[in-house]
């Protein structure tokens, strides 16, 4: 299919910029929900770059999930012009912070000392163990 280059590079930077876009399965829909242009045109473009091993494309549910691979970071690099510093949202490294301190501890009892969840000893709150252990309760009388 024959798609206007500044529709082409609409979508690429798309792609490039986020690493992944959603496709609704529907070619008559005159506009995707988050690329300015015809949802048709992104469905073929990103066919276009699965054909060639540049994206993934997953179905499920009407609609096309395409991701970007290693190769096509580099393809769209070359064809976008941009320098090897730019990468993909997906491929960015998340800085996380530390855990905070306060509240339970791991590994052992809560503050209270208590162990169990109920008030019988076996902790179950007066409930029948579960699993295989012994012969089902008996019906009438």
């Amino acid at each position: 299919m024959l798609i206007p280059k500044s529709e082409r590079q609409k979508i690429h930077t798309y792609l490039f910029k986020e690493g992944v876009v959603v496709a609704k399965k529907d070619y008559n829909q005159p506009k995707h929900d988050e690329i300015d242009t015809k949802n048709l045109y992104v469905i073929k473009a990103l066919q276009s770059l699965d054909s060639r091993g540049f994206v993934k494309t997953r179905f499920s549910w009407q609609y096309y999930y395409y991701s970007l691979t290693e190769e096509g970071i580099e393809y769209l690099r070359e064809w976008l012009h941009l320098p090897a510093e730019i990468v993909p949202a997906t491929h960015k490294k998340l800085v996380r912070a530390a855990p905070p301190t306060t509240g339970r501890r791991r590994g052992g009892p809560p503050k209270n000392g208590k162990l169990g969840g109920g008030t019988t000893p076996g902790g179950n709150g007066g409930r029948a163990p579960l699993g295989r252990g012994g012969s089902p309760p008996m019906k009438g009388g």
